[in-house]
Formats: structure tokens, sequence, C-alpha cells
């Protein structure tokens, strides 16, 4: 939907209201479906902990808001955002917050996901710090910097490998002192879901992207490529439990995952039929779902699989 006049926003939002929408929450689960897995896999080997495995959760959803309002403050600055523009509502475009309002609470997330990183590393040790810098960084870097990574089409292989990879390896190392191949496997597996999340905004965003001057895949190679991109994660996210059983890595409940296939194939044809415009927004909190859904299918094949 065309965001409304601000004029016409502002005044019935609480300021509550407006933070909610800022932080973006119906990408929450996304960021916090991968951090399941980890727990599985640690609960699996008997060394899950649960006051690490709750800081764990809050700081990656911590670094999903921190991406929200910088991508919110940074596209509005660098004017990539438009009255044109088809996703939901941006605080900071809308006038519903100020930039330095915005810059605020990206400065209060950091504070909390310093803190909470400090305390995961005095559990898990200094690969924490390492690992913990590295995000809240790329987090910011995806938006702003003179090569920002949504700027020049590597923000699919950030989300693949920290919202998915780091995320999942991360939880299961704090938590246990050591890693595991269904750690890596998951990862990979909920990574590539959390990267079509990220291929619906960018073919949604096809038009404005590409006066805005950004170079990702839909942008250079047209929507095709885009759709072709969702299929490769979503075949890639289906072949990490086949990988796991044929290397010996789980038994057959590992297979769970594969429920999520019709439900795939139906997202799949609605990315290749939709014109573009608001539909695409339920898709993206439909694929959002499908992360969550394949996250708890792998956890619980973990679970089963002893």
């Amino acid at each position: 939907m065309v965001e409304k006049n601000p004029a016409s926003t502002i005044k019935p939002l609480s300021y509550l209201h407006r933070w909610w929408l800022a932080i973006r929450p119906r990408t929450l689960p996304a960021a916090g479906s991968p951090v399941l897995i980890g727990f599985a896999v640690a609960w699996s080997v008997g060394k899950f902990r649960w006051l690490p495995a709750l800081v764990i959760l809050a700081c990656a959803l911590l670094l999903q808001i921190l991406a929200n309002l910088v991508n919110d403050v940074g596209d509005f600055q660098k004017g990539t955002d438009t009255s044109g523009r088809l996703g939901p509502t941006r605080v900071t475009h809308s006038g519903l917050l100020t930039p330095r309002q915005v810059w605020l609470g990206v400065g209060v997330v950091i504070m909390l996901a310093v803190a909470g990183g400090a305390y995961l590393a005095w559990v898990g040790g200094w690969p924490v710090l390492v690992m913990g810098g590295a995000a809240i960084l790329g987090a910011i870097l995806y938006t702003i910097g003179p090569f920002s990574m949504s700027d020049y089409g590597t923000g699919d292989l950030f989300a693949l490998i920290f919202f998915g990879v780091v995320s999942v390896v991360g939880t299961t190392y704090i938590l246990t002192g050591q890693v595991y191949p269904l750690s890596w496997a998951g990862g990979v597996g909920a990574g590539a879901l959390v990267t079509a999340i990220l291929v619906v905004n960018n073919v949604r965003d096809i038009e404005t992207d590409r006066r805005a001057g950004r170079k990702n895949i839909p942008v250079v190679w047209g929507r095709k490529a885009g759709e072709i991109e969702y299929l490769l994660m979503l075949v890639l996210a289906l072949s990490v439990p086949l990988a796991a059983l044929v290397f010996g890595w789980a038994n057959v409940w590992i297979l769970l995952p594969w429920l999520c296939l019709p439900r795939g194939i139906q997202l799949l044809r609605r990315i290749q039929t939709l014109p573009a415009g608001p539909g695409f927004n339920k898709l993206l909190a439909s694929t959002a779902q499908l992360v969550l859904i394949y996250s708890i299918l792998f956890s619980i094949g973990v679970l089963l699989g002893g």
C-alpha cells in the first residue's frame, strides 16, 4: 500500500505505537527462529542452559531491531525512500519519528546488545566477542557507509551468514562449548529462508531500487533472476536435512522440514505470478512464517533424533 500523508498518520498513533512500527515486529520471528535450532542441538547433547539461551534469543532480536532502525533512518537520509515505495510504513520517512530519535534508538539497542554480548562472552569466551562485534557492524553497514550491503547486492550473503549460520552455530557454541555438524546444517537451511525474505523485498522494490542506483540481483539481472534466487533458497533449505541424513549426522526425523515443501511451492508460485504491488508485503510475511515453521520442524527433528 502506498503510504498515507504523514499529516494524516501521526495524530492517531501513540509514541509507543510509532516505535512499535519502527522495530518492524513482523520481522522478529524470522530473526529468532534459527536460534531454536541451536537450542535443540544443545538440548540433544545434554548441555542446554536456560539463562544463556534467553540472552542469546534477546540478542538475536536486538540485532534484527538494530538492522531495521538503521535501515529506516539510513534510507531516509540517503533519499532512497520515496512516496512511491510499496513496503510497510517507514517511521522516519513518514515523519512519525525524527532522524535524531531513531538514531538515539539505535544507540540504545547497541548498548543493550553489547551488554547481552558481554555476558555471553563471559559464558562462551572471546570468540563470542568476535561474532557479536561482526554482527553489530554488519547490521549497521547493511544500510549505511560508502559500500552498504543493500546498495551493492551483498545483503543476501549477510543474511545467510549472520542470521543463519552464525545464529545457529554461535548459539550451540555458547551453550555447549562445541560446534556440531547439525549446527552448520541447520544454520545454512534456516539462513537460506531468511535470505528468501530479502529476495521478496528486492523483487517488490525493483523499480524504486533501480532509481536509487542499487545493484542487487533483481535490479541487475531482472525480476526472473530474483524468482530463480527464491527457488534456489528453497532448494538449499530442503537439501540440508537430506544431506544431514545421508552423512549420518541425524536419523530420519531430520526430514521433518520437508513438510514445508507444499507451502514453499505455493509461495514460489506466488512470487512468480504476483504483480508488483502491495501483495508482496503479504508474501514477505508468509516467507517469514516459513522460516519459523522450518526452524521448529528442524528442531523437533533434532530432538526426536536424540
